[in-house]
């Protein structure tokens, strides 16, 4: 998939900067709130900013892995959590309509036949993955046609007028293949360091899961390349939610990037196409301990730090008010000279 991603031009940088260091404060008081403001109008291109139909895409698919024991959990509750998802019933509903956030959820590679239900998109590429731990996750055909897919929905998303998208993600293994993918990705990593506990092991569940995810990489390798390593380790929830990335940062939007499995992907499109950092707002450090090492790669530090580690774009959710109001600010907050404040002198 050939995609051409243009880094912000930063010709406008000078008086964005200026426009923020005039506003009624100390110069820098607002902090984070500040850079993310400067960051938002480097995307859009405008000392105006506006966020447009934001919305949350949770990818959902299956893991061969899941039937080895990598996770607490059995492989059912993949679709049980998506039926939830359509249901409104999930956490990242609850956050979705507290934020005013449009939810769509995408079939990727669910194990169960959903049919056509209200808020699904159905993009199957096959009911869940090959078992990575005997032999590749998928083929490079099956994950070329969830990158293309991915990038598809990312671009009907933009045409239909968004500019912010947030990403999650829901698939019971996944967090063993985020742990594979960031082995591969992030250079001078330790498997056992960048492999948690995921939806909640115990010490010899993760012992275990450890175990397989060393047999994995006995059997695949550590790859560098980052469309090896997916085709190795991946998802087809993961493989499609590097498509959107990408195609979301051919479009200019603002990228909300979740935890763990949603910072693996990333690690896979900006290994791909670098230029896309400068469109990913990273909403927060997740408690699964990969998450830093993903983040520190990335040379990130993300906006909050509230021990999550549940996935499904939560954590992109709840940091949405803090886009708002960085964007809030910039409109309308006063400057010095339109409220007739003496400026710092």
């Amino acid at each position: 998939m050939n995609v051409t991603i243009s880094a912000p031009d930063q010709a406008i940088l000078p008086r964005l900067q200026h426009r923020i260091d005039t506003k009624t404060k100390p110069l820098g008081a607002l902090g984070r709130i500040e850079a993310l403001a400067l960051q938002i109008g480097l995307v859009q291109q405008t000392e105006t900013p506006e966020l447009k139909q934001p919305h949350i895409m949770v990818f959902a698919g299956d893991h061969g892995a899941a039937r080895a024991g990598v996770s607490a959990y059995p492989q059912d509750v993949s679709w049980q959590m998506v039926e939830n998802f359509l249901a409104g019933g999930a956490a990242i509903n609850v956050f979705s309509r507290q934020m005013g956030l449009g939810l769509t959820v995408i079939d990727a590679g669910v194990n169960h036949d959903f049919g056509k239900r209200p808020g699904l998109i159905s993009a199957k590429i096959a009911p869940g993955t090959d078992n990575f731990i005997e032999r590749p996750a998928m083929s490079a055909a099956q994950c070329e046609a969830a990158l293309t897919k991915g990038r598809e929905l990312a671009h009907a998303l933009a045409a239909n007028g968004c500019n912010c998208v947030g990403f999650g993600e829901m698939g019971i293994g996944n967090t063993a293949a985020a742990s594979l993918l960031t082995y591969c990705l992030v250079a001078g990593s330790e498997l056992a360091t960048v492999t948690g506990r995921g939806t909640g092991l115990d010490d010899a569940g993760l012992a275990r899961k450890q175990a397989l995810l060393k047999q994995a990489v006995d059997r695949g390798g550590r790859q560098r390349d980052p469309l090896v390593a997916l085709v190795q380790y991946g998802g087809f929830e993961i493989a499609m939610m590097v498509g959107a990335m990408l195609g979301a940062a051919e479009k200019r939007m603002l990228l909300l990037i979740d935890g763990f499995i949603v910072t693996s992907a990333l690690l896979v499109a900006h290994a791909i196409a670098p230029e896309l950092l400068p469109y990913c707002v990273f909403a927060h450090r997740s408690k699964e301990p990969g998450h830093t090492l993903q983040l520190e790669h990335l040379g990130i530090e993300p906006l909050m730090e509230l021990d999550l580690r549940l996935g499904e774009g939560t954590g992109a959710a709840l940091a949405y008010p803090l886009v708002q109001a960085a964007v809030n600010f910039l409109n309308e907050m006063a400057s010095f000279e339109s409220a007739g404040v003496s400026g710092q002198g």
